[in-house]
């Protein structure tokens, strides 16, 4: 790949990393199949529990690992209902491998705001994406998502 498909590669990675988020906040199960390749694999083990001080919620909801396009956008869609959510990325380290592969790593921050009586009103997380892509049917799509946490809070109940 020359420069120009390089750079016009690593914003189109750029755009599909905001489509997910969009995809996460908004619950939009045919936005995240859009975003997802085929044979994804998505790895949230850990992700509700703080790494320092081994405090979490519902660590069962991550337990497994994701596969597949459509199993995995209905389960992301659906994990998050009746939670408020937003989500933060900063600048990312992308590097193309290859005409068809990427990967990148993504440092973030969200926010979910929960309704109902369980003990936290919030959560803030802070970690990183790592992630690979794959040039499918014409455009980039998340093959490999993986998230890590250098820390939660915990927000409680008033």
């Amino acid at each position: 790949m020359d420069l120009i498909e390089t750079l016009a590669a690593i914003a189109e990675i750029r755009d599909l990393k905001a489509r997910y988020f969009r995809g996460v906040d908004e619950k939009d199960e045919a936005l995240l199949r859009d975003v997802f390749a085929d044979d994804i694999e998505i790895d949230y083990r850990g992700s509700t529990t703080d790494p320092v001080t081994g405090t979490g919620i519902a660590p069962e909801a991550t337990d497994d690992i994701l596969r597949g396009g459509e199993a995995s956008a209905r389960l992301v869609a659906s994990a998050l209902q009746g939670v408020v959510s937003v989500h933060h990325t900063s600048e990312p380290e992308i590097e193309i491998i290859d005409a068809e592969n990427a990967r990148g790593i993504w440092p973030m921050v969200d926010r979910l705001k929960f309704s109902g009586d369980g003990p936290y009103a919030e959560l803030i997380g802070y970690g990183h994406y790592h992630e690979t892509y794959v040039l499918e049917r014409g455009r980039w799509r998340i093959r490999t998502l993986l998230l890590t946490r250098s820390r939660l809070d915990f927000i409680p109940r008033a």
